[in-house]
């Protein structure tokens, strides 16, 4: 069984920086795409950045310059980096893994995280 967890949220100023991490424990074997998503209070869930199993990296226009993606494969971990956090960054972020093979499941699945709300408030 392939679970994700999510952690680094919380209650940050504007301006401020915080990390994002989601780690995938079970028989995971590969993981092709990893990414992070955020839906904010009466809005749909939309893409904020992603990044392939060869390191390269797509973000939302809104963040760019901002935050920073980037995966451990050893750890199956990815993370957010955000600085320069601003009142409209507040959301529920979750992470995404495409493609996921377990030793039992050579299929790649996709797989989500339960979800981390973030908060940048003074």
């Amino acid at each position: 069984q392939v679970q994700l967890v999510e952690s680094g949220g919380g209650l940050v100023q504007p301006g401020g920086s915080l990390r994002l991490s989601c780690a995938a424990s079970g028989s995971i074997f590969s993981i092709n795409g990893m990414g992070w998503y955020r839906q904010a209070a009466g809005m749909q869930r939309d893409l904020v950045a992603n990044i392939n199993i060869g390191g390269s990296a797509n973000y939302a226009d809104s963040v760019k310059g901002r935050f920073t993606i980037s995966r451990d494969n050893a750890k199956n971990t990815v993370y957010l980096q955000m600085n320069s956090l601003k009142p409209e960054d507040t959301a529920v972020y979750y992470c995404k893994y495409e493609g996921l093979k377990t030793t039992y499941v050579k299929k790649g699945v996709n797989y989500w995280g339960n979800g981390i709300l973030v908060t940048v408030s003074s």
